[in-house]
């Protein structure tokens, strides 16, 4: 295991700003068209930040290591929590949907509304060509929620980044750890402050 505080900063992989104005959403907003049917299940976009960003399709890695993530987390997470699978999360300006989350609670407890950000202590994103996404927006706005680990299963780079101790306001937020977990390392998996078990980076690796 190594800790790296190196970024990718590709500007090629960076989507230009649009030169015109454009119009933020607030959660409810988002809500509200959901309601009305503007946007439907059919529609690849979640709400960051205030914006509709379009979500990247899964291509059949990206699907594997998501359900090998899965399978991993599902055997050490103690009772009381469960898994959610590409589901949104409320947060004050956004709706992210993570490709895994643990969260307390039974499924029922949230019939009539998605998780919030304080009953999510882990959020994951599997990362190949949304990977600067995953490292700057996403981390960004998990950060400001306050949920206090994030991981970025790296498909290019075959590691796991934990990101952990969030900071920050709206202006700007970030987590003050990183750790990068190499194909033979085991990561560890935090809930609440105690580590509940280690998973295998290459268990989870495609």
């Amino acid at each position: 295991m190594a800790v790296d505080k190196r970024y990718i900063t590709n500007p090629a992989w960076i989507a230009p700003m649009p030169e015109e104005p454009i119009w933020q959403l607030s959660v409810s907003q988002y809500h509200q068209m959901i309601r009305s049917g503007i946007l439907t299940d059919d529609d690849p976009v979640e709400l960051l930040e205030g914006l509709l960003v379009t979500k990247m399709p899964k291509n059949p890695p990206h699907r594997l290591a998501n359900e090998l993530a899965r399978d991993a987390l599902a055997l050490l997470i103690p009772a009381g929590w469960h898994i959610n699978m590409q589901e949104p999360i409320t947060t004050e300006d956004s709706e992210p949907e993570p490709d895994l989350a643990i969260v307390r609670g039974q499924r029922r407890e949230y019939r009539d509304r998605h998780p919030g950000a304080g009953e999510v202590p882990v959020v994951i994103e599997v990362a190949d060509a949304t990977l600067l996404r995953d490292r700057k927006m996403k981390k960004r706005l998990y950060a400001r929620a306050g949920i206090p680990v994030y991981w970025i299963i790296n498909l290019p780079e075959k590691q796991i980044e934990i990101y952990s101790s969030p900071f920050g306001s709206a202006e700007e937020s970030g987590y003050q750890r990183r750790q990068d977990f190499r194909s033979t390392d085991e990561a560890p998996l935090v809930i609440n402050g105690q580590e509940v078990g280690r998973v295998a980076v290459l268990d989870v690796l495609p």
